[in-house]
């Protein structure tokens, strides 16, 4: 164990069991009953932070610094280049780089806006060019993952390099990676960093994360936990068909089972309803027989298009008996057959059981042929022997907006392993405005925590448990945007109104938090080993309501089924020439009040009418939020390399 690993796990454990002192005392001892109403949001927002710094202290307990892979590289590769809208020469110079990497390999352009001039461009070159089929055409897109799922069937190579359209791989950049899947066969993936050629080294709009892309992953990647993060990562094609493949089939054998219990439980109400009518009893309950000899068949392993298939021909059989009964007692109750709970979702692509629409369904009182008929339907729903009703394997995760983390996260449940080669190797385009940033931060948060509604961590099967802290740590950490509004509101209540979160600002409060607060920034320190964070700290703080927006529609898109938007990032330049005042209202909100509060309270304290030490206490709080927040200005003043390009050539 080297030294410095020593001392993060000595400044961890610290960090920890000061915290935990800290916000004890806070919970047993100093909350303001009186104000409750502010004095017990700012503790949740204590022991929200808390528990941050024991996710992060655990991130770094087992951090490794990897050597280089001691096999050879071998295997045949497909480079990937993603794309959609980016300009044609922006993805020509990165497929033209990717023509040319040393090792053996063919380059494909993934063109998903379907543009001829790109074609056109990519094949002048001697590049493949894969787009999506009319196949496509009534199916769900799935944006990047669709796209990438898509290219997978029309290639062989054993591993994939996936580039975005404006990474410009090192010619090396398969000579360094390959070699880790030879080393241990259990390895699906190796990311790389992501570094920016145009953001100079203040970055105003926080690109280059450094802190993420080198102690962080390097964290991860000492639990087995490091991610695929969308570019600049080799991925084996064996690992995602299999992915794909399981995913299928679990989705498929989940639906199934729900959908035929609830055809049998519709049938056990119907059989005994018509207990007195023994031609009619006999015939449902034969039907229910075969129902539950169809899901039995399916939990023992028999094919699901097999066991569904005789079990169509069965319900026919009973409805072509029973439509010789009187029609006109049964006609009204057909229309519940129209209103199927089990449906293809136009996002996922999958089957989706409505659990409400089929419990009200089970208790419905239904004519005996309207409930045979509504069997059948239900069977039909679920049929896959047919090629107009099967639905394509989705190797890369479909769950979320953003496909990069729900993939790893599947391929580890697996039993599969990843690495983090912590060395540049592809140079790409950061965006060169606010708005743009902001854009892009906001589709990683909302797919983050579309993950985890949909796919906790902390309840996955397969992960270790590491693995689940590890996925949860970077899913908590988009919950910040709820915890600064208070670190926000506090003070400004304070020094405006002289209402007091804590009891009093005694020598327990300096004693405990003190320690805990230099003792997180020490381990930082040592952490980074001479990386800036600042600017990261700046952006947690500064972007609330990014996190705060991100967690609420991702709530809404999955509980509620309100669509998210996948936006493309662009990298030629600013979005517009205005300045996105709309988009950073809030923060500029908080600045204004902020100062307004720092003002009242120093005239509080000349009058006579605030404490002194409270009011320096939230003062430091207040100049430390401003110094946050004021990222913010700079961003919005900030104009990159092409704005400079354009207003050199004189271009509006």
């Amino acid at each position: 164990m080297s030294r410095r690993l020593i001392l993060i796990r000595v400044f961890a454990v610290l960090a920890v069991l000061t915290g935990i002192n800290y916000v004890t005392w806070r919970w047993m001892d100093s909350l303001n009953w009186e104000a409750w109403w502010i004095a017990v949001p700012l503790v949740l927002a204590e022991t929200y932070s808390l528990i941050d710094t024991f996710l992060f202290a655990t991130t770094m307990w087992r951090s490794k610094e990897r050597e280089s892979p001691q096999s050879p590289p071998t295997g045949t590769v497909d480079v990937f280049i993603t794309t959609y809208n980016e300009p044609i020469e922006m993805v020509m110079a990165t497929a033209r780089a990717a023509k040319h990497i040393a090792y053996p390999h063919e380059t494909h352009v993934l063109d998903d806006g379907n543009r001829p001039e790109m074609a056109a461009a990519a094949r002048a070159e001697g590049l493949g060019y894969i787009t999506r089929s009319e196949d496509w055409t009534d199916k769900p897109r799935h944006a990047k993952a669709g796209n990438l799922n898509n290219a997978l069937f029309e290639t062989d190579g054993e591993f994939l390099l996936i580039l975005d359209a404006d990474q410009i791989p090192d010619p090396l950049i398969l000579h360094r990676t390959l070699g880790y899947f030879g080393d241990d066969e259990q390895v699906a993936l190796v990311q790389t960093p992501q570094w920016f050629i145009n953001v100079d080294e203040a970055d105003p709009l926080g690109s280059q994360a450094p802190l993420f892309y080198g102690p962080i992953q390097q964290g991860k990647d000492g639990w087995n936990a490091a991610f695929f993060c969308g570019s600049n990562a080799v991925l084996r094609r064996d690992a995602l068909m299999q992915l794909g493949i399981v995913g299928y089939v679990r989705n498929l054998q989940d639906s199934t089972d729900r959908t035929l219990r609830a055809a049998e439980k519709l049938l056990s109400r119907e059989t005994r309803r018509h207990r007195a009518t023994p031609e009619l009893h006999k015939e449902l309950q034969h039907l229910r027989e075969e129902v539950t000899g169809a899901r039995h068949a399916v939990t023992s392993g028999e094919p699901i298009a097999d066991v569904t298939y005789q079990l169509h021909a069965a319900v026919n059989e009973a409805s072509g008996r029973l439509v010789k009964q009187d029609m006109d007692t049964m006609a009204e109750d057909l229309v519940a057959i129209h209103a199927l709970p089990v449906q293809r979702d136009a996002e996922l692509g999958a089957l989706v059981i409505d659990e409400v629409g089929l419990d009200a369904l089970t208790t419905r009182e239904l004519s005996p042929l309207a409930a045979v008929k509504s069997v059948g339907a239900l069977v039909d729903a679920l049929r896959v022997d047919r090629p107009d009703e099967a639905q394509p394997i989705q190797p890369l995760a479909t769950i979320s907006v953003t496909e990069d983390m729900a993939t790893a996260m599947q391929l580890h449940s697996m039993g599969w392993r990843s690495v983090y080669h912590h060395e540049i190797l592809a140079r790409g385009l950061a965006p060169e405005d606010l708005q743009t940033m902001l854009k892009q931060r906001l589709r990683w948060a909302q797919g983050t925590m579309q993950v985890f509604l949909r796919d906790n961590p902390l309840a996955k099967r397969g992960l270790s448990a590491g693995q689940r802290l590890m996925y949860f740590g970077t899913m908590w950490s988009y919950l910040a945007g709820f915890a600064a509004i208070i670190y926000l509101s506090a003070p400004v209540i304070y020094l405006m109104f002289g209402v007091m979160p804590v009891n009093a600002w005694s020598g327990d409060f300096f004693a405990r938090f003190l320690p805990y607060f230099l003792i997180n920034q020490l381990m930082f320190l040592v952490v980074a080993r001479g990386i800036r964070t600042w600017r990261g700290q700046q952006y947690s703080l500064a972007l609330f309501p990014v996190w705060i927006r991100a967690c609420t529609s991702a709530f809404a898109n999955v509980v509620f089924k309100k669509p998210l938007s996948f936006v493309v990032t662009r990298k030629d330049g600013r979005e517009s020439g205005t300045l996105p005042l709309r988009e950073v209202w809030p923060q500029l909100t908080a600045i204004a009040l902020l100062i307004l509060a720092l003002i009242t309270g120093i005239v509080r304290v000349q009058l006579g009418t605030a404490d002194g030490v409270g009011t320096l206490v939230n003062t430091v709080w207040v100049a430390y939020s401003l110094a946050a927040l004021s990222i913010v200005i700079q961003a919005l003043r900030y104009k990159g390399p092409a704005a400079h390009a354009e207003e050199a050539e004189g271009t509006p």
